[in-house]
Formats: C-alpha cells, sequence, structure tokens
C-alpha cells in the first residue's frame, strides 16, 4: 500500500522486451531498498527483482504496459518514485494501491497564481468514482479533486508539487495514469449488493475507452 506521496523523481534507464512484458531498469537514490519490495513507479505498484548500482530492475506484464504508462515512457524519462508505507506509518495522502484504473490524456493547462491548474479526461467507467473535493492519484501523486464532471475533473498543483514530482511537466496530450479512491469503490460495490444490481459492464467500458486513447492515437 502507498499514499500518493512521492519519495523521490527517478528515471527509467532501460526498457527490454521480456516475452509479452518488459523487464524495466529504474534509476534512483532511494534505498536501501530490499529484493521483493513494492515500489509505485509513476502509481504502478512494481516488484524488486535485482538491486542495481544506479537503482532496480523490475518485471512489467503485458497487461501493465497496455493498461498504464508505462510501455510509453521514452527511456531516460523521470517518472515519480514511493516505497510502500510501512504498517504503522504516517499517512500523508491517502490509501493508494498502485494498480492504476486507467491511462488518460491532459486536456488543458492554465495557471493559477503560483499554481497550476491541470484538466484530465476521465474514462467513463470511472466518473462515478471522482467526487468534487475527494482524493485520486495522477502518475502516483495524491492530488485532491478541483472539480469533476461526467467527463472531465481538475486538479490544482501548488509550487511543492510542481518542484517535488514530474506533473510540472506535463502538457496537454500528456499521458497519465489514474487510479481512483479504492474506498469509493468499495461503497459502489455495497450500494449494488444493496441494491441487488449486479457488477455492470465496466470491463467493456474499460475496452472501449481503452480503444478511444488508441484511435486518438495516445496508445
Amino acid at each position: 500500500m502507498f499514499t500518493g506521496l512521492v519519495e523521490s523523481k527517478g528515471s527509467l534507464r532501460a526498457r527490454t522486451a521480456d516475452g509479452p512484458g518488459a523487464r524495466l531498469e529504474v534509476a534512483t537514490s532511494i534505498g536501501p531498498l530490499v529484493l521483493g519490495e513494492s515500489v509505485a513507479v509513476d502509481g504502478v505498484c512494481l516488484t524488486v527483482d535485482e538491486i542495481t548500482a544506479h537503482g532496480f530492475l523490475a518485471d512489467a506484464s503485458r497487461e501493465t504496459l497496455e493498461r498504464t504508462t508505462l510501455g510509453k515512457v521514452s527511456v531516460g524519462g523521470a517518472v515519480n518514485l514511493e516505497r510502500a508505507v510501512p504498517l504503522g506509518g504516517r499517512m500523508g495522502g491517502h490509501i493508494v494501491t498502485g494498480h492504476v484504473d486507467a491511462p488518460s490524456h491532459v486536456t488543458k493547462i492554465q495557471t493559477v497564481g503560483n499554481a497550476l491548474r491541470v484538466d484530465i479526461a476521465l474514462p467513463p467507467a470511472l466518473a462515478k468514482y471522482v467526487a468534487e473535493k475527494g482524493s485520486i492519484t495522477v502518475n502516483g501523486v495524491s492530488l485532491t479533486v478541483n472539480g469533476a464532471s461526467a467527463t472531465h475533473f481538475d486538479v490544482l498543483l501548488i509550487p511543492r508539487t510542481q518542484s517535488e514530482t514530474t506533473l510540472d511537466a506535463l502538457r496537454e496530450g500528456s499521458l497519465v495514469n489514474l487510479e481512483v479512491d479504492v474506498l469509493a469503490r468499495y461503497a459502489d460495490r455495497l450500494l449494488q449488493f444493496r441494491d441487488g444490481t449486479s457488477a455492470s459492464s465496466s470491463a467493456s467500458s474499460d475496452e472501449a475507452w481503452m480503444k478511444r486513447l488508441g484511435a486518438a492515437g495516445y496508445l
């Protein structure tokens, strides 16, 4: 489990094809790392499989590469890093699992005082989980939802977030990883059983969203 408070910015040192998946080498100064521990890389939970002089190696499945930005990040590109929170550790953000719900893209960026307002397209299947003043994870960063509609949401990036994470490099069209608040997912699941409704067409909605991203050239 993570909190969405980025520990450090690292970089993707290499991505080597390994069957349908890939072997990722991440350069970082965080540590000391332990074999088998979890590290969120741009919000994606990966397992440290080998420790190197520059950072660590981890395996990414085809599913991970296709459903997150890790298959698209350029070699040498910056990534946000966070190690799993220890039991009893400070919960500075919100509960983040590192299981990305969907990739999406930035639609607009505006300067608001010393902050940046970033508008992000909202996949239809996730819209019900995103609420004004609620929490969302963008590329591994815990953020407060400033406003939300059926198709978009926006967040404000304060100067500290801009300097301590990679989000300052976002531009219109940038691809990002989204993870909604897991508590909202459980609340929805409980309501489904209370109302006698079945777990719906989220899989088909996700598939349709991925096709839309692909047709638009994001994937």
